[in-house]
């Protein structure tokens, strides 16, 4: 996936993008309780992000765009005040930390202990990200898939 498609604005997400989140939260809303958790959590991600500065934010949304591509089963969901996604038992799974938030050079992706990484008897569970890219991207898509597996 490129960094930007045509009709990506340049904050981010593209109009069909938008749509196409709000359309999701409302049918989850329609499924009832559990449906409206979700897409509360959902809602609340994606209000944070659009809070954010815009180097963060455009790195967040992609990010977003991301995780839910390769991991649909995850629910996004805040955590301390930054966007996440969980598995089914409500554990963070992986999580966004903007460069904003507490004034460091750069954002971080990060994962937590439900997340599937183990490599041997140390691995890394945080990566500084500076800039979006296709490479990036894959490489994102490649460890949540791996922490959810």
């Amino acid at each position: 996936m490129s960094e930007t498609t045509s009709t990506t604005a340049p904050d981010g997400f593209s109009a069909e993008e938008r749509a196409a989140m709000k359309e999701r939260a409302a049918e989850l809303r329609a499924e009832g309780r559990k449906g409206a958790k979700k897409a509360d959590g959902l809602q609340a991600v994606l209000d944070r992000i659009a809070q954010m500065g815009p180097e963060d934010r455009a790195l967040a949304e992609r990010m977003h765009v991301t995780v839910t591509a390769a991991a649909p089963d995850l629910s996004a969901k805040t955590w301390y005040g930054m966007p996440a996604y969980a598995n089914a038992d409500g554990k963070i799974v992986v999580f966004f930390q903007e460069s904003g938030k507490f004034g460091t050079r750069y954002s971080t992706l990060g994962f937590q202990d439900a997340a599937h990484l183990d490599d041997g008897e140390m691995w890394p569970v945080t990566y500084a990200l500076l800039t979006w890219t296709p490479t990036v991207e894959e490489r994102v898509a490649e460890l949540v898939r791996t922490a959810v597996s």
